[in-house]
């Protein structure tokens, strides 16, 4: 059983997906799980050239059942099933052709047994990853997360019944915007390498330092997942999401796309076996520096209730309006890029100031959780405090300018990065007592809001979203990445 969380893109949307852009992206408690397992107690006689694969999404009532090659490694639908899952399916094709490509030869014949008993695979996703707005609002309860802790976890996934007209607004499943293919994807291929013996991966006790941990475990595991990932939406994203996936919480420059090239020319025709050399081999010149929040802080999540608008689109405008007006274009993603690094300064600042200076961060934190940001300065006059205080002004003064140009961008764009709806909600939050800022993630649109909070202040903040008719979700920061659990998160 491996878990992989999903994530909360705080700066870069839409610049991540150039190099040399940064972006903030913190990974949180909502945890996505692989469960794999024999299908079968023994190995079927004659069957030498096919294995079977079963996928099961409980929270979905799906079960497809798949065969696969082993000498090519196609798959095959053998259920009746309209719902294909081609992140699972590539997941498994290229975890299978990695682990033939890189394990030793003395655990071939092993590793041949293995595929032959067949594939259980369930997967499930934490609640935070879809919406249960309308199920709450259809119970009578208060819009609190009270109201989403009491549901069962793993609760079944409603679809999107009511049509709307405009084209940014809902998938068929409401989602939270957290990244749940990604996690989706990066839990099943770390849970097929662990059980096929090719990785090793880390477990997470809370005590535990992963920095020690050999990373050429996860890097195979980041690689892997970036491919099918990619494959199965068609288009070489930016990998954020993925790579917050197996490495948790980070500053990240994407990898360039020529790496995925040959595995893009694949699904025209070139085998796995040959491709996942070139795929394995390839130049990934990604970049992640370790990155979390500084202490005493917390990352909140509302959901304002409008069902998730469609990242692909989103993107597709802004790549038009680049073209159409590069010099307007080139200068808003200077602006953007340079308050994006700001905040990332004003924020690892504040981290190291909280190791060097410990108790005056703490009560400087502490009293500015009780207050507006503009009462912050008040009745502080100890320098390395006054210089403390300069510091979370500056991080708020970057996000203002960050979603100022956010705006700015959407506009041009013709699309709503940051709606007016959000924009009156975002104001309301960073006006109230406590909070350091509050943005719209990753690609903007009517998914989510965020708020950094301090100290105690995130019950306030919550109270005053459900007044609002924003729900606060249970999502928290949690820096870790990819995990080797005990066992049935259902148990």
């Amino acid at each position: 059983v491996a878990s992989a969380p999903g994530k909360v893109l705080m700066t870069g949307g839409y610049l991540v997906l150039e190099r040399p852009n940064a972006g903030i992206v913190l990974s949180t408690n909502a945890r996505f799980y692989a469960i794999v397992k024999p299908l079968y107690e023994e190995i079927k006689p004659n069957s030498c050239a096919w294995t079977d694969v079963k996928l099961t999404s409980p929270q979905m009532s799906r079960e497809t059942t798949y065969r696969l090659s082993l000498e090519h490694l196609t798959i095959q639908c053998a259920s009746y099933s309209d719902s294909r899952n081609p992140f699972v399916e590539y997941a498994v094709q290229y975890a299978i052709a990695a682990a033939r490509a890189t394990i030793d030869k003395d655990k071939k014949d092993m590793l041949h047994k293995l595929l032959l008993q067949g594939l259980d695979i369930t997967i499930l996703g934490c609640n935070d990853f879809y919406s249960y707005r309308n199920q709450i609002e259809a119970r009578g309860l208060p819009l609190t997360p009270e109201s989403l802790a009491a549901l069962q976890p793993f609760t079944s996934i409603t679809f999107n019944t009511e049509e709307e007209n405009g084209e940014n607004r809902k998938p068929e499943v409401a989602k939270t915007g957290l990244g749940s293919s990604a996690a989706m994807t990066t839990a099943v291929v770390a849970a097929l390498l662990h059980y096929l013996t090719v990785v090793n991966l880390p477990t997470l006790s809370k005590d535990q330092q992963r920095e020690k941990e050999s990373t050429v475990d996860l890097d195979m595991v980041h690689v892997i997942a970036q491919t099918a990932h990619c494959i199965a939406q068609g288009k070489v994203g930016s990998g954020f999401d993925v790579s917050s996936a197996v490495y948790g919480s980070q500053l990240y420059v994407r990898f360039s796309p020529e790496v995925l090239s040959s595995a893009q020319d694949a699904v025209k025709g070139k085998g796995f076996e040959e491709l996942i050399g070139d795929v394995l081999n390839g130049k990934w010149d990604h970049e992640r520096t370790k990155f979390s929040l500084p202490p005493l802080m917390n990352l909140l999540l509302g959901e304002p209730g409008a069902g998730g608008s469609s990242t692909v689109s989103m993107v597709g405008s802004v790549k038009k309006w680049q073209k159409s007006e590069p010099q307007k274009a080139l200068e808003t993603w200077k602006k953007l890029s340079e308050s994006n690094s700001a905040l990332e300064i004003h924020l690892s600042m504040l981290s190291t100031m909280s190791k060097e200076h410990w108790d005056s961060y703490q009560s400087i934190i502490n009293s500015c959780s009780m207050h507006r940001s503009e009462k912050w300065l008040e009745g502080t006059s100890e320098p390395t405090e006054v210089k403390i205080v300069k510091a979370l002004l500056g991080a708020r003064d970057s996000m203002l300018e960050i979603r100022c140009q956010m705006r700015l961008m959407g506009e041009a764009a013709g699309i709503p990065i940051e709606p007016e709806s959000q924009s009156h909600l975002l104001d309301a939050t960073m006006n109230m007592e406590g909070v350091l800022l509050a943005g719209v993630p990753g690609a903007g649109g009517f998914d989510a809001v965020f708020a950094i909070t301090l100290g105690n202040s995130s019950s306030n903040v919550t109270k005053a979203w459900s007044s609002l008719n924003v729900l606060a979700l249970l999502v928290r920061e949690d820096p870790r990445g990819i995990s080797l659990e005990t066992g049935d998160p259902r148990a």
